[in-house]
């Protein structure tokens, strides 16, 4: 069973027993968005293999297997506010242009349609670089959270958006203090003078 808030029971009623509000809920959830739960998993997961420090790979790790996770909680929201439209309601809703692509699948894109693409993370090879972008990342994917909650009233999709927005405030923290533990390796009056991911300091 997931430990995750409204993913065993399901979204119980498809847009088809909903008001037209749901409608564009799945247009506006974090998959494959530029802050979405893909860009941050593969972040991550990508980060991890040259970070130099044990303690700071494992977060990476931790994290971005976590991210997998949320995107599985996203996929299964939309999945579930899109069975069983009728044409009418596919037209009504706008939701005939992606329709038309993937019928109802599951496809990465931003909440403006634009496609998920690898130009959406970093990878830079610098330990204080990567982390500094994923304090970035995760503030910006609470940001998104908290503009979804402005507009979509639902509680079956905002208790899951809230817990997940709770978590990216709690991975910005854990980035704070891999970040301040990565200063500890590095040379205190200068925390440039050396990529610990690149250069051999003697």
């Amino acid at each position: 069973m997931s430990e995750y808030p409204c993913y065993n029971q399901g979204i119980n009623k498809s847009l088809r027993e909903r008001s037209p509000e749901a409608y564009f809920h799945y247009k506006v959830l974090q998959y494959g968005g530029p802050d979405g739960e893909m860009g941050a998993s593969m972040r991550y997961l990508s980060q991890r293999y040259t970070m130099p420090y044990a303690e700071g790979k494992g977060l990476l790790t931790d994290i971005g297997t976590e991210e997998l996770a949320h995107m599985e909680i996203v996929a299964a929201i939309v999945c579930q506010l899109t069975k069983n439209l009728t044409p009418d309601q596919i037209e009504e809703s706008g939701f005939g242009p992606y329709y038309i692509d993937h019928t109802t699948g599951i496809w990465p894109q931003a909440a403006g349609g634009v496609p998920f693409n690898a130009c959406e993370f970093q990878v830079k090879g610098d330990a204080i670089t990567d982390l500094t972008e994923d304090l970035a990342a995760e503030q910006k994917a609470r940001s998104t959270y908290d503009n979804i909650l402005r507009v979509v009233k639902d509680p079956d999709v905002c208790d899951p958006i809230r817990y997940l927005r709770e978590r990216e405030i709690v991975h910005y923290q854990r980035f704070g203090e891999a970040l301040r533990n990565l200063q500890d390796h590095l040379d205190r009056k200068n925390f440039y003078a050396f990529n610990p991911e690149f250069d051999r300091v003697k």
